[in-house]
C-alpha cells in the first residue's frame, strides 16, 4: 500500500511535467534520479563490500528487461491507443501476476482467491474509470499486456534470482539495470530524431515537481514495491496497483480536487478482493505437498 502511495504521487507531478517534456526524457531523467537516490542508501545500509560482490549481470539483465522494457513498451502503448485503453491494459497486471505464480512456483489456485482476482480486477477497472466501449484494441493493447507480464517477471525474479541480497540491494540493482536500458532507448531516439526527447523547464517548480515524480513516485516507491512482493508475493502485491487511481484522488483531493465516487468505489471492490485473495483458505497453495 505505501509503496502505490507513493507511486500514485508521481501521476499528478507527470501530468504537469509532460506539458514540457517530452516522454522518453523524462523516463530516463527520471531514473536517473531515482538511481542516485537508492545507491547511496543501498551502500549506506549494505557496505561497499556487499554491493561489489553483488550479482551485477544477472541484475542489471533483470532491471534491463523487467522494468525497462517494459516501460517504455507501456509507454508505447499510450501512444498507439489512448489513455482508457492503457489504463484497461495496466489493470490486468494481476492476471500477469498471478498466472507467472501458477506457471512457474507450481501453485495451483483456489475458488476464494480466483473470486478475490476478479473483485480486484472489477474495482481496478472501476477506479480507473475504463470501459470497453471506448478502448482501443489491436497492436498497441497486446503489446501493453505484453508489457504487464515483463512488468510482474521482473518483479518476480528480482526477489526470486537475486537471492543472499537485501530487499533495498535488490530493488536498487535492478533500477539501474532499468536505467541504462532507458538511456540507451534515449541515445536511439535523440541518433534518429524521434519524438519524445524534448527537455522540459528546470526552474525551481519543475525541479520540484521532478523530484516528487523520481523519488517518491520511483525510487522510494520501487523499494517498498521489491520489500512488498519479497513478503506476500508479486500475485498479491499486484492487486495493489489497481488502487493507484484511488490514491491519485486522494492526493489531488488534498490541493483542491474533487471527490470521484467511481474511483471510491472501485476502491472498495479492490480491498473486498485483497481480503478475500488473503483469507487463510484463500491463499494459493503449492501443487507439491510440503514435506
Amino acid at each position: 500500500m505505501i509503496s502505490i502511495a507513493l507511486f500514485a504521487m508521481g501521476f499528478p507531478a507527470a501530468e504537469v511535467l509532460l506539458q514540457s517534456w517530452g516522454a522518453i526524457s523524462l523516463i530516463a531523467v527520471r531514473i536517473v534520479l531515482g538511481c542516485a537516490l537508492l545507491v547511496p542508501v543501498w551502500i549506506l545500509m549494505d557496505g561497499w563490500t556487499r554491493v561489489k560482490t553483488a550479482p551485477w549481470r544477472k541484475g542489471l539483465l533483470i532491471g534491463g528487461i523487467g522494468f525497462g522494457t517494459g516501460t517504455v513498451i507501456l509507454l508505447v502503448t499510450q501512444s498507439m491507443t489512448d489513455a482508457v485503453t492503457a489504463a484497461l491494459v495496466a489493470a490486468m497486471m494481476p492476471v500477469a501476476a498471478v498466472a507467472l505464480e501458477v506457471m512457474f512456483d507450481r501453485r495451483r489456485l483456489t475458488v476464494s482467491f480466483v473470486l478475490g482476482v476478479a473483485l480486484v480486477l472489477t474495482g481496478g477497472v472501476v477506479a480507473a474509470g475504463a470501459s470497453l466501449a471506448d478502448s482501443q484494441f489491436g497492436l498497441g493493447a497486446l503489446m501493453g499486456i505484453g508489457a504487464t507480464f515483463i512488468f510482474a517477471w521482473g518483479s518476480r525474479a528480482t526477489v526470486k534470482d537475486l537471492p543472499g541480497m537485501s530487499n533495498i540491494g535488490q530493488a536498487t540493482l535492478t533500477l539501474v539495470g532499468a536505467m541504462i536500458f532507458c538511456q540507451i532507448t534515449l541515445a536511439v531516439f535523440l541518433t534518429f530524431g524521434w519524438w519524445g526527447t524534448e527537455v522540459g523547464v528546470l526552474d525551481a517548480r519543475g525541479l520540484g515537481l521532478l523530484a516528487i515524480f523520481a523519488f517518491c513516485g520511483m525510487a522510494i516507491s520501487q523499494a517498498f514495491w521489491i520489500l512488498g512482493v519479497a513478503k506476500v508475493g508479486v500475485g498479491i502485491a499486484s492487486f495493489h496497483l489497481n488502487a493507484a487511481p484511488f490514491y491519485v484522488m486522494l492526493i489531488l483531493l488534498a490541493f483542491g480536487g474533487a471527490w470521484d465516487w467511481n474511483q471510491a468505489l472501485g476502491a472498495a471492490v479492490l480491498a473486498i478482493g485483497v481480503v478475500v485473495a488473503q483469507r487463510g483458505d484463500a491463499w494459493i497453495e503449492d501443487v507439491i505437498p510440503a514435506e
